[in-house]
């Protein structure tokens, strides 16, 4: 991942842009979108007019003219601030933006037209459907696929890493970006996207937030907000004549203050700024989300269908035991597999070297280092080494080390067939080794499942979520790996076909599904799954079906994306929770400010001891306005999530977000009442 996504988050830049961008989001066509804040400005306009004339409404009292012009400057500072949040949110993805669009340059491409000649032109003027020829040191011009060649490809612009990745035709390394450099050999390929339409352009639109819809849920909690506000509203507009019926006058800037105070301004000026957070996040992870939709759905997944290899497995058959045939030890045939395969640079020769370190067996290389090692062939199907003394080691394919040992006049063991029988049997493989004529015993080769991932499906079983593992193996071996690895079921001897029928069986039981892909052959089951988050290095096709993209081609990943979207949707209603209950104690401050002069017995109501009416509201207000920045890096950063179920969950927050709503507005609105009722004093408005 690069540097840029691994800083804070919020840097100098971002803070200066995000101010301005606080100033022009005031326009009123842009407000009205956040209904909520749009509320809220109409009021701060209505103040600051009660400013200059506040007699407007025939209201009289001392001073109402800078009583007036301070709700007025709160009003606006807490317009300002819900601008800045969402602006910070913003501003994070446009820095990413940036540094994207630097790798998209006004390239050249080589064009070869239908006579096989190369024509130059820029590569905004390729088609798709067009064969251009990338050479080392070119920019690839567009996306597209590889029809001919084998290259490496340095993706480093695109996701951060620097080892560049090997792109050949056909199979499911065939995809290639555009703005990415091959850094060797050449490639023809051909352009599947029109400019303007690549992979890349869609990412810079996705991190700006230019392609930004609003989510099912957060629409959902916005019709909430305005159901709120518009009762309020009715509220606080119907307590204005009445007051008047009972011979009390309440100012209209205190009125307002009242509406600010109770509507969810704090929830409201948040809610833009968690959904573009939730999707920066996901970014900053290298993964590319196609829509906030995506994000959220990975927050109600239930299901996980995971490939195992590559994903539970590393798909390199490792070294994982020493067996002894015959009458030979198991220190022999550790000691004789190490000699064998310390110039074996294969990942079955250094898991061997790893295992027999860990067991305590090794050797000094330099004493073998004048001995003759042979290489593996896929005719001889054996390695070893030919020692000074003339001793002869082999290791390999069991029916190749038997003709060996038989060749040179030795006997076969009795156990051998029943020891590599029993290995082939649980989906391992067996190397056999001999020293000599004497066959001493077995490498168990095991595809080995991936370390944490036992701990991680268990995190995912206390989210209530089901995990299955598809492969093509065979019962057994499925059954052996799939208990190993801890997951919950599993599909052997799987199909492309079986995967997409297992998903619509989970999803036949109202279940959210997410699952991973690389292939062609995975593109329908990417398509057909709630969340399909798809391998960069794979094909064109499987990017196309899927609503996520993994830059970093991990398939594991798909685990934490999911926590990703649980933790969205749990800040989201945490910050919703805390914004509501904060309502309470406002209104605790505001109503008894209001009637206490005309009707005493309301005072009772004053449980926090606000020293004057005016002190009381303007606490309310200014409280109401500095809790949406304090709030702000919790909606960025995302509430902490733990894995648990959803009624703990729900208790959980209800104990920390819904009390402490409620009980930090009563501290800090008496702190904040103690600390101005001095300075209102001076002005003669205590």
């Amino acid at each position: 991942m690069s540097n840029d996504r691994r800083k804070g988050f919020i840097t100098k830049e971002i803070l200066r842009d995000s101010i301005k961008e606080s100033f022009v989001k005031l326009n009123p066509k842009y407000m009205i979108k956040n209904p909520v804040m749009f509320i809220v400005e109409v009021g701060t306009f209505i103040t600051l007019f009660l400013t200059i004339f506040p007699n407007a409404f025939g209201e009289t009292g001392s001073n109402l003219h800078l009583y007036n012009g301070i709700v007025f400057f709160i009003l606006f500072v807490t317009v300002l601030f819900a601008n800045f949040a969402e602006a910070v949110a913003e501003g994070r993805g446009k820095a990413q933006a940036e540094s994207l669009k630097k790798t998209r340059k006004d390239t050249k491409a080589k064009l070869i037209d239908k006579n096989g000649n190369i024509k130059i032109i820029n590569a905004s003027e390729t088609k798709k459907g067009d064969i251009v020829l990338v050479e080392a040191g070119d920019l690839i011009p567009n996306d597209g696929e590889v029809i001919e060649g084998l290259a490496s490809v340095d993706e480093s612009a695109i996701t951060g890493e620097s080892a560049p990745v090997l792109k050949e035709a056909g199979g499911d390394f065939s995809s290639v970006t555009g703005g990415t450099k091959v850094v060797s050999d050449w490639l023809k390929i051909r352009i599947t996207a029109t400019p303007g339409e690549s992979f890349l352009d869609k990412m810079i639109n996705l991190v700006e937030g230019a392609s930004r819809l609003k989510t099912p849920n957060e629409i959902a909690l916005t019709m909430i907000l305005v159901s709120l506000t518009m009762i309020f509203l009715i509220v606080v507009v119907t307590l204005y004549p009445l007051a008047k019926y009972v011979g009390i006058t309440i100012p209209v800037s205190t009125l307002i203050a009242l509406l600010v105070c109770l509507i969810p301004t704090t929830i409201g000026g948040l809610l833009s700024a968690i959904g573009i957070a939730g999707m920066d996040r996901v970014t900053r992870f290298n993964v590319i989300a196609m829509s906030g939709k995506a994000v959220e759905a990975c927050g109600d997944v239930n299901t996980l269908i995971l490939d195992k290899t590559g994903t539970i497995t590393y798909g390199n058959r490792l070294a994982a035991e020493f067996i002894p045939v015959g009458k030979h030890t198991e220190k022999e045939i550790t000691r004789f597999a190490l000699i064998s395969s310390l110039k074996d640079e294969t990942p079955e020769g250094r898991s061997t070297i790893e295992l027999a370190n860990k067991l305590g067996v090794q050797v000094n290389a330099d004493e073998y280092k004048d001995a003759e090692f042979i290489e593996f062939t896929a005719q001889s199907r054996m390695s070893g080494v030919d020692l000074k003394n003339g001793t002869k080691i082999r290791k390999g394919a069991a029916d190749a080390i038997k003709k060996f040992v038989m060749d040179l006049g030795g006997k076969i063991p009795d156990d051998l067939d029943k020891v590599t029988t029993k290995i082939a049997g649980i989906g391992g493989t067996p190397l056999a080794v001999s020293v000599d004529k004497d066959i001493i015993g077995v490498i168990y080769l095991k595809d080995t499942v991936k370390p944490g991932l036992v701990e991680r499906f268990e995190r995912l079983r206390e989210m209530g979520i089901k995990t299955i593992m598809c492969t093509g193996d065979n019962p057994l071996t499925a059954a052996t790996i799939a208990k190993e690895a801890g997951v919950d079921e599993f599909i052997a001897e799987a199909k492309p076909e079986d995967k997409i029928e297992a998903i619509k069986r989970e999803q036949a039981e109202g279940k959210l599904v997410a699952m991973t892909g690389d292939g062609t052959n995975d593109a329908p089951a990417l398509a057909q799954a709630d969340v399909g988050l798809a391998m960069n290095s794979g094909t064109t096709a499987a990017k196309e079906a899927a609503n996520m993209i993994d830059l970093d081609s991990d398939p594991t990943k798909i685990l934490e994306v999911v926590e990703i979207g649980k933790q969205l949707l749990i800040t989201r209603g945490a910050l919703t929770t805390f914004s509501i209950a904060n309502d309470v104690a406002k209104y605790f401050a505001i109503i008894p400010a209001i009637f206490s002069i005309a009707i005493p017995q309301m005072n009772v109501m004053n449980i926090m001891r606000l020293a004057t009416p005016q002190s009381a509201i303007l606490s309310a207000l200014i409280f109401n306005a500095i809790i949406i920045p304090a709030l702000i890096p919790i909606a960025m950063r995302g509430v902490k999530y733990r894995p648990m179920k959803a009624e703990a969950l729900f208790t959980r927050n209800i104990l920390i977000y819904g009390l402490g709503g409620m009980i930090v507005p009563f501290i800090g609105i008496k702190v904040i009442d103690m600390l101005i009722n001095p300075i209102l004093k001076v002005l003669n408005l205590g």
